[in-house]
């Protein structure tokens, strides 16, 4: 059997494979409630804990340097809290402080204790800074295993709860819940998901695995359950996977592999996503774009046409630059209009609508239009309208308004010829805008 298929690699990777899931499940709050600084600022917090908990029992015993740990976060968590609300320092400002001071205390304290006490350098203290996964025992998997079904117990417990603080804290005070006991509870999890991950990832690098499965899978979706699944997945999978490689290649402590891991999947999340990735919005933007494009000629086509009262008509590329300002880019969305059946282009670079592009570019006008007098009535309410798009003004308007509107267009002329005009619905009431 290979070294990476040994019995300690399997403990390490049952280990960390949970604390993983564990920490991507905690970490989704923790995003969502924007306390990715401050998941930061436990990490680094919790590293005096250590040393001075080695300092109190002299035992390399993990519930209690991780006791200590917690303890020690938590109380950085207060300190924030006081700098925030008795100094008025800023947020970023008061997690910045108690970042550095804690971190630089937790060097000197572990070093101190290395250097001085013969056991302190058998207690492994500076794996707490960096990770080390090698060291993981499988009485410390039952741990990490125990606190892991405890957070997804207290999660499916408060999950309403948890759902309402982390995007509607008033609506959870009207509900008559206790936010704030509420959101001090999130807090304790977000620092015993921190505490559980120092042996494994350290203090420096057990953020990264908090925050990065959180983040990449909100990029896959936009509901919560969902959210916290992948998450959970996402974490499993790269604690899972950086110890796999480390243990295969042995070039690097498990720790930074695993944050590496973390990374290579964040950056396929941004590029692959389906909806909220790079390509998949680069993709949306040239398809909107080329839409836009289509629905502008289609309509000035239109708009030629009525002003010279001849359907059929065909007119060439200077008149139709007069109104468009015609490009290298235009002239190959008039041949995908061509391609598309919607015009004729003749061989002597004339173009003309055919009827169904003549149609669909009437449909273009007539919508284009009723935004324009919606603007010019009820131009307040154009807010509460998602975009201006000419394919949704039948879905976003209520139809008495649209249809008051449809009237004020038929009587001002500016009804498009190619469509029949609305059928009059006796003296309907004009109710305002939505």
């Amino acid at each position: 059997m290979t070294a990476w298929l040994s019995y300690n690699t399997g403990i390490v990777l049952a280990g960390t494979t949970l604390l993983g899931a564990s920490a991507g499940l905690i970490g989704c709050f923790a995003v969502l409630r924007r306390r990715a600084l401050l998941g930061d600022a436990l990490a680094h917090a919790s590293l005096p804990g250590v040393g001075i908990a080695f300092l109190l029992f002299e035992q390399r015993s993990l519930p209690i340097l991780l006791a200590g740990a917690l303890i020690s976060g938590l109380l950085g968590v207060v300190v924030v809290a006081v700098l925030r609300f008795a100094t008025r320092t800023k947020d970023d400002a008061a997690i910045g402080a108690v970042l550095g001071v804690s971190s630089a205390l937790g060097f000197v304290l572990i070093r101190s204790i290395q250097d001085r006490t013969a056991t302190g350098s058998k207690a492994g203290l500076a794996s707490y800074i960096l990770g080390k996964t090698a060291g993981m025992i499988a009485q410390d998997v039952y741990l990490v295993a125990a606190i892991s079904a405890a957070c997804l117990l207290l999660v499916l417990v408060f999950y309403k709860e948890f759902k309402a603080i982390a995007f509607d804290p008033g609506f959870a005070r009207v509900q008559g819940w206790p936010v704030l006991k509420l959101d001090f509870l999130l807090t304790g999890l977000i620092a015993v998901a921190v505490v559980v991950g120092l042996p494994a990832v350290g203090g420096l690098l057990i953020t990264a695995l908090l925050i990065i499965p959180a983040v990449s899978a909100r990029f896959w979706t936009d509901a919560l359950g969902s959210m916290l699944v992948l998450s959970s997945v996402f974490g499993a999978l790269i604690g899972g996977s950086g110890t796999l490689l480390s243990a295969q290649f042995s070039f690097s402590p498990a720790g930074p592999v695993i944050v590496l891991v973390g990374a290579a999947l964040f950056t396929v999340s941004i590029l692959a996503a389906p909806r909220r990735g790079v390509v998949a919005r680069m993709l949306e933007e040239r398809s909107f774009r080329r839409r836009f494009a289509r629905q502008r000629l289609l309509r000035t086509l239109v708009q030629l046409e009525g002003r010279h009262a001849q359907h059929g008509r065909s007119f060439t590329l200077a008149e139709l630059s007069a109104v468009l300002d015609l490009r290298t880019r235009r002239n190959a969305d008039l041949s995908s209009l061509a391609r598309a059946g919607l015009a004729i282009a003749t061989p002597d670079g004339r173009f003309s609508l055919t009827d169904a592009g003549r149609l669909e570019g009437s449909r273009v006008l007539r919508s284009d239009r009723l935004w324009q007098v919606f603007l010019s009535k009820y131009g307040e309410s154009a807010a509460l309208c998602s975009d201006l798009d000419a394919d949704d003004v039948d879905r976003q308007l209520p139809a008495d308004l649209l249809a008051s509107l449809e009237r004020e267009l038929v009587e001002q002329n500016l009804w498009p010829a190619a469509l029949p005009q609305p059928q009059p619905t006796g003296p309907a009431k004009d109710r305002g805008a939505p």
